[in-house]
């Protein structure tokens, strides 16, 4: 075997013989290598729900696949996202029983620093987020509520393109509340760590533990909330978790990168509950905004850079903040590694580097097809296979349109993904563009989708 990441390939073909198709589906399929060292084997999964039900119901598999494949016996560590955050710097720093007994209140732990300082970064406070004219209502807003002063700030929605602080807005929310009361329950998540955790909820007949993580929160920070748009059972459940909450009056904090009355497929109940707080919007930062932001970066990597260097940065990278700290992290590396001063010429470099690499990321044909799966619930398996009932008909066809809208594929090709000769795609092609042209409703998931996957 020439990697870890056959060895976990191997583990999960091990196991995919004991369990049903749902499980594995939905857990053991998901795992991930992280690495092998010392005889731990490190593997990743997203969410401390999932890692919950892999150490309750599957841990002995996993390890019986280790051995088998291996053939000697090994220690097993399941990593998540947030424990990584907690375990990591440069190396992975581990330790085998800390990690494997760590539960799902992990939300509730150390504040939350997505990068080493040593390496630039900074924990996502309110302290660390730049100000402007831009953004400075959402952050009184989100600094109100952590004080107990919003009142009608309940639920709050934050919306605006990618890159421009809503995150780090939610994170400092939960930073700030943990640091004031540490014994409230905050839950911090994506509306696709939603979505997929309602999901394995259903296959494994775990729904009461779903909804004991999530209704009995003190604090709900949910992240990209258009996301549930067009998923009936995640909206329905959202919908009476929402409730649950609100009418307890539980704090909820929603973002977005549109306001709800712009999301097409969110349903109308859900979008008038959103609207019953305070709704405000973040947009691309001012000029001087901008600057602000790069020279915060530049002290952090402890490198000075020339303020016509800074102008001239802040000119050309003007609506994402991601994009204003990449430039000063490369300019610092040019310095570092190949000894160039910051000038002109070097953010010349470092601009037409950073625009080059924030083309999209091609769209895959899994991604589009994960995404109609979980739209109309359905597999990814039902989408592909032969099956004829009226709902997987619907979705079939609607993912061949949504591949041939954003890839361009050929008919062919797309007949080759799920076994379907040309005429077949065809006549699916044509079938969608008709019933979006009656079905209001049809046309408008069809366009969430797109907007979704895009936006991903």
């Amino acid at each position: 075997m020439e990697s870890f990441s056959e060895v976990v390939d191997l583990v999960k073909e091990y196991i995919k013989e004991s369990v049903s198709d749902v499980a594995y589906s939905c857990w053991i399929s998901l795992i991930e290598p992280v690495k092998f060292e010392n005889n731990n084997a490190i593997i990743y999964i997203k969410t401390t729900f999932q890692k919950d039900v892999l150490l309750k119901q599957y841990f002995d598999k996993i390890n019986a696949g280790f051995e088998q494949v291996l053939g000697f016996p090994i220690t097993v560590v399941i990593a998540t996202e947030d424990d990584i955050k907690q375990y990591m710097n440069n190396e992975f720093l581990i330790n085998a029983e800390k990690l494997n007994s760590i539960d799902s209140n992990i939300e509730n732990d150390a504040p939350v620093s997505l990068e080493n300082n040593n390496n630039g970064t900074y924990e996502y406070t309110f302290d660390t987020f730049i100000v402007g004219s831009s953004n400075n209502f959402a952050y009184a807003a989100c600094k109100a509520i952590t004080s107990q002063q919003a009142g009608s700030y309940n639920p709050l929605f934050i919306y605006g393109p990618s890159g421009l602080g809503k995150t780090h807005l939610l994170m400092a929310i939960a930073n700030e509340i943990r640091k004031q009361s540490p014994e409230k329950n905050i839950i911090s998540v994506s509306s696709e760590t939603f979505t997929n955790e309602l999901i394995a909820s259903f296959a494994t007949q775990t729904v009461n533990s779903f909804h004991n993580k999530y209704r009995k929160a003190d604090i709900l920070l949910v992240d990209d909330i258009q996301f549930v748009a067009g998923k009936d059972r995640t909206q329905e459940e959202f919908f009476h978790t929402f409730n649950e909450l609100y009418q307890v009056g539980k704090q909820i904090v929603l973002t977005s990168d549109r306001p709800p009355k712009d999301i097409k497929t969110l349903e109308d109940r859900l979008k008038s509950r959103f609207e019953w707080g305070l709704i405000t919007d973040i947009s691309p930062p001012d000029f001087e905004t901008r600057i602000a932001i790069i020279n915060r970066k530049a002290a952090l990597l402890q490198i000075e850079i020339p303020s016509d260097v800074t102008e001239f940065i802040a000119n050309r990278l003007k609506t994402n903040i991601r994009q204003l700290e990449g430039a000063v992290k490369k300019i610092e590396a040019y310095k570092r590694y190949a000894g160039s001063p910051p000038s002109i010429s070097v953010a010349q470099n470092v601009i037409k580097e950073i625009l080059n690499d924030n083309q999209p990321v091609p769209v895959t044909v899994e991604r589009i097809i994960e995404e109609v799966s979980k739209t109309y619930s359905v597999s990814a398996d039902d989408l592909r296979s032969k099956k004829r009932n009226a709902n997987i008909s619907v979705a079939r066809q609607t993912a061949i349109y949504i591949i041939r809208e954003i890839t361009q594929m050929s008919t062919s090709l797309i007949g080759a993904e799920f076994d379907r000769d040309h005429s077949t795609i065809v006549y699916a092609l044509n079938q969608t563009r008709d019933l979006m042209g009656t079905d209001s409703r049809q046309r408008a998931i069809i366009d969430d989708i797109i907007k979704n996957i895009r936006n991903k």
